[in-house]
């Protein structure tokens, strides 16, 4: 599955935050704790450099709470990354924040000496409601599909700490398969950019292996079948997703499967672990670094033949 989805305001957005980059204290990542490997903008670590950053574990309340601890551990392995769970409906954790802010710049958050702060992420991570949380106030517009903030805007924070906002951003396309359809499962692209019931097929076959007394639990299963398609038809026909001839209607119970995964009335879930995500990248990166040589090789063709 090939999702591509990439707004014009998105690349606005990246030139934005190298503008700003320079005159930032510090750096605000918003990831989905459930999936904080694919819901990480790479173009981030790049345009920060060595500016310190937080990386906020957003939902943490819909992810699996071990393995949120774990990402936690492993995201501060990075330097100068300070990582912390946040569920933005619980006003204290946010407070929470602005503390961790104050204490990794310790020299700053005075009237003379505010501390500069920028705020970012993919779409649909929960960016715009920790900003209306940590303001107390409605500034940034909320909603359910992706990419709703458009505009960049400055915020002035309790404790002299300066939020600036920029548009969610997400890389042109998805270099890592598991990545897209993980964004996709937990609702970070589109619903139209993709198929539903291929996307559910995936997370069904993550939570057979990963959650099945979960599974078991809410679908009322006393077993679960070996494969994804078997128990989409399981699920299907208990919740009466069904056409003419009793076939299965994948398309509605791709949506009962998504959308309950979404919420949390599953249970606690995360899509993916800190081994998981070093794997992927692993293989990204030779992915990458054996393009960008077959280009590098192409390039040299080219100029052969013009010589010629």
């Amino acid at each position: 599955m090939a999702i591509q989805w990439y707004p014009g305001h998105m690349h606005k957005a990246q030139k934005q935050i190298k503008e700003v980059m320079p005159k930032i204290d510090l750096v605000i990542e918003v990831l989905d704790a459930r999936i904080p490997f694919s819901s990480e903008n790479p173009l981030i670590h790049k345009l920060r450099g060595d500016t310190p950053c937080i990386k906020v574990l957003n939902k943490s309340d819909l992810a699996d709470p071990e393995l949120t601890e774990r990402w936690r551990q492993h995201l501060e392995q990075e330097k100068g990354v300070r990582a912390i769970p946040l569920c933005t409906i619980k006003g204290n954790q946010t407070q929470q924040l602005l503390d961790l802010c104050r204490s990794m710049l310790p020299n700053k958050g005075t009237v003379d000496k505010p501390i500069h702060t920028m705020i970012c992420g993919i779409p649909n991570v929960g960016k715009s409601t920790l900003i209306n949380t940590l303001a107390g106030r409605i500034i940034a517009k909320t909603g359910n599909e992706p990419a709703v903030t458009k505009a960049q805007q400055r915020i002035k924070l309790e404790g002299n700490i300066i939020l600036s906002d920029t548009p969610g951003i997400l890389w042109p396309k998805f270099d890592n398969e598991s990545s897209g359809y993980r964004l996709a499962t937990t609702g970070a692209v589109k619903d139209t950019a993709m198929d539903y019931d291929d996307v559910a097929a995936f997370a069904c076959e993550y939570l057979i292996g990963a959650y099945p007394e979960l599974l078991k639990a809410r679908y009322q299963l006393d077993e679960l079948p070996e494969y994804e398609v078997e128990l989409m038809e399981v699920i299907g026909a208990k919740r009466g997703c069904l056409v003419r001839g009793g076939h299965v209607d994948f398309v509605k119970v791709a949506t009962i499967i998504l959308n309950e995964l979404r919420d949390g009335t599953i249970g606690e879930i995360t899509l993916e672990t800190p081994e998981m995500a070093v794997t992927e990248q692993a293989a990204v990166d030779e992915m990458l670094a054996r393009k960008a040589e077959e280009e590098e090789q192409n390039g040299k063709k080219k100029k052969k033949r013009r010589r010629r």
